[in-house]
């Protein structure tokens, strides 16, 4: 009787367990909206007084312009987001958090690390179907508004659930602070194009 009994109590252990939710805390809040309003900010500050010439401009064929890096990310500011709410399609499992390699500020690093390469997917490359780059720029901060505003406001267990990447796993919050990183990631390199000797002076 008394096995039965303790069978029973480990059983009513983990399924309590496995149905835990846990929302984000201020603090998880602040600090994803401070990043990303840091992140926008960043991006409006490596693009002001640029002229329609220095926006267009590219050093060759196979180097993207500005404009096609703002592009990018305004493409990107979707994707991401599409990408992180998929995550919370499947059941919220917390036993998956032994699994996390990486803190939140070690997600940032790795993908504004601009020493690691990646190929662009289909859907993130630009193609001018905004426009011009300061219409990018409007697609990108009705995004970024939306997205502050999710985070300031949601529910979800952001905590407990995953996404595989190349690197590791990581949670869906961290994929948020990723989807900001990624916005910094080619901010720096529009920086690095703007850097360049052949960068027009106007």
């Amino acid at each position: 009787m008394a096995t039965k009994i303790l069978a029973l109590l480990l059983v009513s252990f983990f399924f309590s367990f496995s149905a835990i939710h846990t929302e984000l805390t201020q603090k998880e809040r602040a600090d994803a909206v401070s990043y990303f309003t840091e992140t926008q900010n960043n991006l409006d500050a490596s693009l002001k007084g640029l002229t329609a010439e220095q926006l267009r401009w590219k050093p060759n064929d196979s180097t993207w312009s500005v404009a096609d890096c703002v592009e990018h990310i305004a493409l990107s500011e979707k994707n991401l987001f599409d990408w992180a709410m998929s995550t919370l399609k499947e059941a919220a499992n917390p036993a998956r958090r032994a699994e996390l390699k990486m803190s939140d500020e070690m997600v940032k690093k790795v993908i504004t690390d601009r020493s690691f390469k990646v190929k662009t997917r289909e859907g993130f490359i630009p193609t001018g179907q905004f426009g011009d780059a300061w219409k990018s720029l409007e697609v990108f901060k009705t995004r970024r508004s939306a997205l502050i505003a999710y985070v300031q406001e949601t529910r979800e267990d952001l905590r407990n659930h995953f996404a595989e990447l190349p690197f590791g796993l990581i949670d869906s919050y961290q994929l948020l602070l990723f989807l900001s990183a990624h916005t910094q990631r080619h901010i720096l390199q529009i920086e690095e194009v703007k850097a360049n000797p052949a960068f027009p002076k106007k």
